[in-house]
């Protein structure tokens, strides 16, 4: 089989899986817009700020994927197993530190001056998910083993299964049904929580029992912490999380800043961030598949393969952005329709959707340059990166122009302020990413390999 057509079958395999999962969110954004207006506009702060600790934590987890792969290439199979093992460690601090946060929001929610009715409502719905985020990054650590080998069926099979769980429970204990009485907007919540437990359940099993794991010893008693491993994940990791949690924080506290505006515009934040989040989904299966190859041959030691992979990547991942905005652009009106019952949230909702096709266009660009930089062992300066653009140009240029006026423009007391300087930010993070791969790649040539 060809480069290219493995990349895109791992890709599309990914892609399935990416889309069950981020379909849990737009199931219920739609659910919550067909409910009510106000369940919409608390959906969007909760989600958004779960969603920051969550990815934050994946962040961390995902780093172990160039990690699995390039022992995967030097064919070091019990090593993988003795990987995962003490990635459990990790798991268990990382779930530790995620559930306290998401049981204190009180001050995120304050500071961004959220409305108090807002508050003690997405405060218990927090609680809830709080619930739900163990085994959900479990289940991610699960995926970045079966990422790296570059065997994504089994997750994806797990994911599809999970959507088709989610949607009638999120309904029913939404709306009742029979003798179940309306739970409204929790009852997306508890969903949640049941579906995360059963595919963290059939994961388990899967690492017993199947097959594909035999070789690598994954199901094993643990081992004793061992510090240099544990020191080598957090080098890679917690740089990798820092960033993912920046770009996710940018959308945190927009939803939580242009809650100000009342709830039509939070409703069709909720609405937009929901759409960008499921195009999201396209770039990062194809940036998932392109970094699991581009590690592999570097831990195999064949740098024309290597680059073969990266220009695939570039070639594939770009085509299908440009496709995916320019129809954003032309239906943007009946999606937002789809999203919300309520006129005035639609109308804005559709609004807001044009730019997200040109977010989404640097979106995709940033996400390839990442995740290559991440094969490259490259952490710290993404890192830096994120935080000066996207927090200095996208989120604080987007609160200053939407309430004070940036420069020789006015103030722009909405949403879109907002988008705009996350795209400007977004392009010039895509740029600077897009140096790095250059400079590294130099770099590697400049390694004398092993034939």
């Amino acid at each position: 089989m060809s480069e290219q057509r493995l990349i895109v079958k791992h890709a599309l395999t990914v892609l399935v899986g990416q889309l069950a999962v981020v379909s849990f969110g737009v199931a219920d954004t739609i659910i919550a817009g067909r409910y009510d207006p106000e369940a919409l506009a608390i959906l969007s702060i909760s989600a958004s700020i779960y969603i920051t600790v969550y990815v934050g934590l994946l962040g961390i987890l995902q780093a172990l994927i160039p990690v699995f792969a390039e022992l995967h290439g030097a064919k070091a199979h019990f090593k993988i197993g003795q990987v995962f093992r003490q990635g459990l460690y990790l798991w268990i601090g990382l779930t530790v530190a995620g559930v306290v946060l998401l049981l204190s929001p009180s001050y995120l929610l304050e500071w961004t001056q959220v409305p108090t009715h807002l508050q003690d409502q997405s405060t218990y719905y927090l609680a809830i998910l709080a619930l739900a985020l163990p085994p959900a990054l479990f289940f991610r650590l699960f995926s970045s083993l079966n990422q790296s080998l570059g065997k994504p069926k089994l997750v994806t099979l797990i994911q599809i299964v999970a959507l088709l769980l989610k949607i009638p429970l999120s309904i029913a204990l939404t709306f009742g049904v029979l003798d179940w009485p309306p739970l409204g907007l929790i009852g997306c919540a508890i969903a949640t929580v049941m579906v995360n437990y059963s595919m963290m359940t059939i994961a388990l099993l899967l690492l017993k029992y199947h097959r594909i794991y035999k070789p690598f010893t994954v199901w094993m008693t643990p081992e004793a912490p061992d510090t240099e491993i544990l020191k080598k994940m957090c080098r890679m990791g917690l740089p990798n999380g820092l960033s993912v949690t920046v770009e996710v924080t940018s959308f945190t506290l927009m939803a939580l800043f242009i809650s100000r505006f009342g709830t039509t515009s939070a409703a069709s934040h909720q609405i937009a961030s929901s759409m960008a989040a499921l195009l999201y989904m396209m770039p990062l299966s194809f940036s998932i598949a392109i970094s699991a190859r581009v590690s592999y041959w570097k831990g195999a030691q064949q740098l024309d393969m290597l680059k073969q992979s990266m220009l695939i990547g570039f070639r594939l991942t770009m085509t299908l952005a440009l496709g995916m905005a320019c129809l954003l652009w032309l239906f943007h009106g009946p999606i937002a329709t789809l999203y919300a019952k309520d006129p005035g949230v639609a109308k804005m909702a559709g609004q807001l959707l044009i730019f997200i096709g040109v977010y989404h266009l640097f979106d995709a660009l940033q996400t390839l340059c990442f995740f290559i930089l991440r094969s490259f062992k490259v952490t710290i300066a993404p890192a830096f990166i994120y935080s000066i653009l996207l927090w200095g140009i996208g989120l604080a240029g987007g609160f200053q122009l939407a309430f004070h006026g940036l420069g020789p423009f006015p103030a722009m007391p909405n949403a879109e302020a907002f988008w705009l300087m996350s795209i400007l930010g977004l392009m010039l993070v895509s740029l600077c990413l897009l140096i790095l791969i250059r400079y590294h790649f130099k770099q590697l040539t400049n390694v004398e390999w092993r034939t």
